[in-house]
């Protein structure tokens, strides 16, 4: 049986414990995108004492028209490698490995934001901020891809672990992959493998841009949560189909208007769904959810809700949290 304390091997990437911090926006990054001092020092507070196994950094635009929020973090361009370089570097030093998580807010933001007309997959009002989109073409959606995959090589270059692709919480991944939101008549719009075709599009480009070697994650909203919103049975189905194309971890959230459950307050609320898919493939599987006990993230484990725990909110109130986890577990299994 697994315990939070056992390793795990991803690929080539060998973890030293079950236990991960998850992204956590923090706008802290300089105005343009390039990373701060504070969000250094940010980093080396969490990962100080190497007791998380992994840190996957917060979501960061793929272009400009992709930016979600000020002070995000940028991986848009080769000037920002040096960052991301120094981040990457700070973490690994505290005995740490780290992923990036990058994206594309797609109509999850505003023209102030972005500079340019929120896009998606169709004219519809997105649920979360309530910005209605212009349809994005197809030679458009291949300049995403095109943007998703220098991305990723330069967070490659920078020296992370890995990357983790973004389709989760209202996005514009999520919104292709969302019946809420893709009402497209094309090849990109319908059933549900027609939804994830740009998925599969990016996690390809991806794979060829970064080699078999390096680890690629996705954070996948499985459910919206919401009327006529995505099921357990498009993502199991979906969940599939990327790792065939060359996922090597799924980091399973849900809720397109943000990243709760509603009516679900026990911590790893999100677990139904994390032992779904973890039923249905052959990669680890992330549980993340309103987490604050270890024992309850040894218990998660126990019931084979998932192969990694991630825990953020409580690290966020307490940087030693990930220390007296670890700590009090092995004192329980003396």
């Amino acid at each position: 049986m697994a315990h939070l304390y056992s390793p795990l091997r991803v690929g080539p990437l060998r973890l030293k414990n079950r236990l991960i911090m998850p992204p956590m926006a923090t706008a802290q990054a300089d105005a343009d995108g390039k990373v701060s001092p504070a969000l250094l020092d940010y980093y080396a507070e969490k990962s100080a004492g190497g007791f998380f196994s992994l840190i996957i950094i917060e979501h960061s635009f793929i272009q400009a028209a992709g930016k979600a929020s000020n002070n995000q973090l940028s991986v848009a361009e080769d000037r920002y490698i040096a960052g991301l370089q120094r981040l990457a570097e700070t973490i690994h030093r505290n005995g740490t490995k780290t992923v990036m998580q990058i994206n594309h807010a797609g109509s999850a933001t505003t023209m102030d934001i972005a500079g340019t007309d929120p896009v998606g997959p169709s004219v519809i009002k997105n649920p979360r901020i309530g910005c209605i989109p212009r349809e994005l073409s197809k030679v458009e959606l291949a300049g995403i891809v095109d943007a998703f995959r220098g991305a990723a090589g330069r967070v490659k270059k920078a020296g992370f672990d890995g990357v983790e692709i973004h389709s989760a919480h209202g996005y514009l991944l999520n919104q292709f992959f969302s019946p809420l939101t893709n009402q497209r008549s094309d090849e990109y719009g319908g059933n549900v493998f027609n939804r994830i075709r740009l998925h599969l599009r990016v996690i390809r480009a991806v794979r060829a841009e970064v080699g078999e070697s390096f680890p690629i994650f996705l954070r996948f909203g499985a459910s919206d949560y919401m009327d006529g919103g995505t099921t357990i049975e498009d993502s199991r189905s979906a969940a599939c189909e990327f790792v065939a194309a060359g996922v090597n971890v799924l980091d399973i959230s849900g809720g397109f208007s943000g990243y709760v459950a509603p009516g679900h307050g026990e911590q790893g609320y999100f677990a139904p769904m994390s032992e779904a898919i973890k039923q249905v493939v052959s990669v680890p599987v992330i549980l993340t959810g309103g987490i604050v006990e270890a024992a309850a993230a040894e218990q998660l484990l126990a019931e084979e809700k998932a192969d990694l725990i991630g825990v953020g909110r409580a690290v966020l109130r307490d940087s030693d949290w990930a220390k007296k986890a670890l700590h009090s577990l092995a004192m329980s299994h003396l």
